[in-house]
């Protein structure tokens, strides 16, 4: 490439425009075409500026650092430092990517392994899973209170529980299926299962939780929580590991959703946005671990946005629709319709001759079991 450096300093000099009206009559004329030459302006003082900061920021920078590690030697819990005896982020992210690849080969099939069998891109897959998966359940077995492993056995009892959860893929790619069809059966703006597969976030945050706690069953610690964590903040779908949910589950927008640790969900089961399926009370703090602290949603129940539902002991029974921005802490039964009544809405007039003044809003009452589009706003 042909460059030409000019001085900025010369910007107000008669010769300015004739150097560049020299420089590109000796560019041939083919880069001419192609604009593969260049004009660079140098600011000579800005050069001389640059060079004596350093020494400056130097001195800011170490500064800045000893400040910093002042702070380390504070005994604080955070400030445990081990480079090998934590978690990798980056990996278990990577395992998860590869994990759905193995569930939804033929959606996530690595396109720059030309083969004419599915087994080789499969079996480079699964070895990839087993080493990286390894590797990171012998680190948090430290986690686990009965983990009396030594150092030299830890390996082979992470390749054990690796091996026993690869094995229940087939079970998640089970569930995975009716998943599909819950969400194209229960969304009339799908237009195909496709669409739900690449485009849906509430089928992504599934598919992780189903990863997730199948390691959650077999007393893998953090990891299978930095998976459905990574899906949180992709989704805004909040799905603790230990939750039990059935199949055919559905999840319909799905920002704002939480689903707690001890929740039980059955089978054929609608979730939607804002929904909430908590805690009644979390003031007894480490006290609470173990304990049933979240509901219990039986089969075919349709929980619409923005619902609250409360409390270990309560029951969403077998049928029920459970309304907008209803607030629920004791069981409902079967079959049952659950709404808020309607409220009083108060127009404030801030101009013209009423200003000031409040006007009701009435509504009509009607009967709610004529229809469902009562529950739901978007």
């Amino acid at each position: 490439m042909y460059v030409l450096s000019i001085s900025v300093q010369k910007y107000n000099n008669t010769d300015f425009e004739e150097q560049i009206f020299d420089f590109r009559k000796k560019v041939p004329e083919k880069w001419k075409k192609r604009r593969i030459y260049a004009i660079m302006v140098i600011d000579e003082a800005a050069q001389k500026r640059r060079v004596s900061m350093p020494e400056n920021l130097e001195k800011s920078i170490s500064g800045l650092v000893d400040e910093l590690l002042d702070s380390y030697g504070e005994e604080k819990y955070i400030d445990k430092a081990s480079t090998f005896e934590y978690p990798d982020e980056e990996v278990i992210v990577h395992l998860i990517d590869s994990l759905k690849r193995l569930v939804l080969q033929g959606f996530y099939n690595n396109k720059n392994y030309k083969v004419l069998t599915m087994k080789s891109p499969i079996s480079i897959l699964m070895e990839d899973v087993i080493y990286n998966l390894t590797r990171q359940i012998a680190i948090v077995c430290k986690y686990n209170a009965d983990c009396e492993c030594r150092e030299e056995d830890l390996s082979e009892k992470a390749l054990a529980i690796t091996l026993d959860f690869l094995k229940t893929l087939p079970k998640i790619r089970e569930y995975v299926e009716t998943d599909v069809e819950a969400f194209y059966e229960g969304d009339p703006a799908a237009y195909n299962k496709d669409e739900i597969i690449y485009c849906y976030p509430g089928r992504n945050a599934v598919l992780t939780y189903r990863l997730a706690h199948e390691l959650h069953l077999l007393g893998v610690r953090l990891i299978p929580r930095i998976m459905t964590e990574h899906a949180h903040s992709l989704t805004g779908i909040d799905i603790h590991p230990g939750a039990t949910i059935g199949k055919y589950f559905f999840i319909d927008h799905g920002t704002g959703i939480v689903i707690g640790e001890t929740t039980v969900i059955g089978e054929h089961v609608k979730v939607y946005q804002g929904v909430t399926l908590g805690a009644l009370s979390t003031r007894g703090g480490q006290n609470l671990k173990g304990k049933r602290r979240h509901p219990t949603i039986e089969d075919h129940v349709t929980i619409y946005s923005g619902a609250s539902i409360l409390g270990g002991e309560t029951v969403i029974g077998e049928g029920a629709v459970i309304g907008g921005n209803t607030f629920i802490t004791s069981s409902i039964p079967a079959g049952a319709k659950v709404s808020v009544k309607n409220q009083e809405l108060a127009v404030n007039l801030s101009s013209g001759s009423d200003a000031g003044r409040e006007l009701p809003v009435h509504f009509e009452a009607r009967k709610l079991d004529e229809e469902d589009s009562w529950f739901y706003i978007i």
